[in-house]
């Protein structure tokens, strides 16, 4: 598979230029943040493309080795050989993964929405608890997060909390986590202690720039504003400056309440619209293809893709790939990079 990436490694030079050409003009530090994202993108394919060829150069040098082995047999080469190989394929593991990010959106930033299921208390708290578990997988891959739109539970955890997560390749990896998760537990919430089970829909989109081609209609669009609630401090509590936005032909709804202004949080908030939007379209044509193709596979991202079970036993299984472990409370921390890895490499 690595091979596979090298043959890209042209285009990914050739992008490296393009982006140190939009960094050295006169405006590029007016957005600081935009700055900062393309700087760490230029750092960071430089250096898979570095890892890449050195890779490909190494390989070239056992080949060579092999050839002299072939002709005359030598013990110290040989080991040496050994050793090269057993390197080699350390490395070419850890960056096979950046490899199979090859997505349209792989390296954008993204948005994650967590929404509880039927349920109520029970339901709400299992939420938070996947809140908690994707802030700290973030924070550990040196992430950064912010919350857009929460809205607390009656009575304990969240309804809904939105995110946004910057960092290279933060969609490629979440986009992983697009689904329903299932959690099995001893109810705390529930004097008898009974057992429940509770769900939680994730979502997943791509941050998209305004290259992105996605039409989006004034008359096609409900504007709701109201006064922003849980957490981000007393001033944003005092107008009414979150907004929700209504996609009436697909009935998608996005909101944001975390800027201080109505029009920052409307613009965010069309922002998100436009990945959703961008999504849509790309999975109702691949539900279109299959259907053509005859595929019985359900095109459904909807669909159950983890169960988190802590009664009568301990199991994390990701059901589209079956990899699986019995250290939930490890899983709930924030470890989720068997499942992520699982999950691309199938």
């Amino acid at each position: 598979m690595i091979y596979g990436g090298y043959f890209e490694v042209d285009s990914k030079l050739s992008e490296i230029k393009s982006l140190e050409e939009i960094s050295n003009s006169s405006s590029f530090w007016n957005n600081s943040d935009r700055a900062q994202e393309v700087l760490k993108k230029i750092n960071y394919l430089k250096e898979i493309t570095s890892d890449v060829v050195s890779l490909k150069n190494t390989v070239n040098d056992n080949l060579e080795i092999i050839s002299l082995l072939e002709e005359e047999y030598d013990s110290e080469l040989f080991d040496s050989l050994v050793k090269s190989v057993s390197s080699l394929e350390k490395k070419i593991d850890s960056l096979e993964l950046e490899v199979l990010l090859s997505g349209e959106y792989d390296h954008n930033n993204c948005i994650l929405e967590i929404h509880s299921g039927a349920g109520g208390t029970e339901a709400q708290d299992w939420a938070n608890m996947l809140y908690r578990m994707y802030e700290r997988w973030c924070l550990s891959k040196g992430y950064k997060v912010q919350v857009l739109d929460i809205l607390d539970g009656d009575e304990a955890g969240i309804k809904r909390v939105t995110l946004f997560v910057s960092g290279i390749n933060a969609y490629g990896y979440l986009k992983c986590e697009k689904g329903i998760h299932r959690l099995v537990r001893l109810s705390p919430f529930d004097s008898n202690n009974k057992r429940h089970t509770s769900f939680a829909s994730v979502d997943v989109v791509p941050e998209v720039d305004d290259t992105v081609d996605v039409e989006i209609k004034d008359e096609d669009l409900k504007i709701d504003v109201y006064r922003s609630g849980g957490a981000g401090g007393q001033s944003v509590n005092t107008t009414d400056s979150a907004v929700r936005i209504t996609h009436i032909p697909t009935g998608i709804v996005v909101t944001c309440q975390n800027e201080r202004s109505q029009l920052q949080n409307k613009e965010k908030a069309l922002s998100i619209l436009k990945g959703k939007l961008k999504l849509f379209e790309e999975e109702k044509k691949e539900a279109e293809l299959a259907s053509l193709k005859g595929d019985s596979k359900k095109i459904d991202f909807g669909s159950q893709i983890r169960s988190y079970v802590m009664h009568p036993y301990s199991m994390v299984k990701d059901h589209r790939t079956n990899v699986e472990t019995s250290n939930v409370l490890k899983v709930l921390d924030g470890d989720l990079d068997m499942f992520i890895d699982g999950y691309l490499r199938s």
